[in-house]
């Protein structure tokens, strides 16, 4: 049984990019990936002067991933963020209120030339798409599939979709609240629609209520049983938490080795259906185990890098 690749990417961290300090807080507090932004947290006022600071931000050693949230696609903003951030240190995209499937084919298309004209491999850069308003919602099916109607060769460059809730209840009217009940059924359509497009678990949205550390915490755990692989945070306190939560523990680790040693002994006889610790194991409970032990390599990995 081939053993699953797993991505490693618990916590996004934003960091408006117009302030240096908090920049350079955000790239050494151990987040799995930073998003310097250049969209809402950035004033019309500073936009251009702000590019070159996260170039120049993005070009100092760092442990984690590099990402720029630049302005949505329909802004007067979105190309010249693009042909000034992309370069040799840039790790991915992320693109806002992302509506339809020519949105990425555009934006793929853009990185994708820069790339080449600047002799960086093409499909390097990562797309990752917010998906934050009813339209791109209504649409969610057909912009994953735009991989299928691209005009341009290459790899495909969007690995993940991210959630937007702030920017979607503030579309639709909706009341938000620190529940969450309201968004379960948009969450699962997340997960799923990613699992048919084979895409990797899409990034949950942002903790709005910094006060509450209990229900942070909560509504991680939730993340973490729908199938979310990681959530965008907006805070340097919510990291610690983020990474805790989608990291596989010590005793989650042992059942899983046990899981799967027993079922390779079991396999080898020509038996597929065992129990172990009381439990009905058949492949698909093998192949979650077998997902959770390389996540849990790949995490120690990076974090011994």
């Amino acid at each position: 049984m081939a053993k699953p690749e797993i991505p490693i990417l618990r916590s996004f961290l934003f960091a408006p990019g117009n302030h240096p300090r908090r920049v350079d807080k955000a790239l050494a507090l151990g987040a799995d990936a930073v998003i310097l932004d250049l969209e809402d947290a950035v004033a019309v006022a500073e936009k251009a002067a702000t590019r070159k600071t996260i170039v120049e931000a993005l070009s100092r050693p760092r442990r984690c991933r590099g990402y720029v949230r630049v302005n949505a696609i329909g802004t007067p903003w979105c190309l010249r963020d693009l042909m000034e951030v992309v370069g040799p240190c840039l790790d991915g995209i992320v693109l806002p209120k992302v509506e339809s499937a020519a949105d990425l084919r555009t934006i793929d298309w853009l990185i994708g030339n820069l790339e080449r004209e600047r002799g960086l491999p093409v499909g390097g850069i990562d797309l990752m798409p917010i998906i934050e308003t009813a339209a791109g919602f209504s649409r969610l099916d057909r912009i994953l599939g735009a991989r299928t109607l691209r005009d341009t060769s290459g790899p495909w460059r969007v690995k993940r979709i991210s959630f937007g809730a702030g920017d979607f209840t503030n579309d639709v009217g909706m009341t938000w609240t620190p529940g969450e009940e309201e968004l379960s059924e948009l969450r699962v359509r997340m997960i799923v629609s990613s699992r048919a497009a084979g895409l990797e678990p899409p990034i949950d949205t942002v903790w709005i209520h910094l006060q509450d550390a209990a229900a942070l915490r909560r509504s991680v755990e939730r993340s973490l049983r729908m199938g979310f692989q990681g959530r965008l945070c907006i805070h340097p306190d919510q990291v610690a938490v983020v990474n805790e939560i989608f990291t596989p523990t010590a005793a989650e680790v042992a059942r899983a080795q046990r899981i799967v040693k027993a079922f390779e002994q079991a396999e080898a006889t020509g038996l597929a259906a065992i129990q172990v610790d009381g439990v009905f194991v058949d492949y698909p409970i093998v192949y979650r185990a077998q997902r959770t032990l390389a996540a849990s390599a790949a995490i120690g990995k990076r974090e011994l890098a």
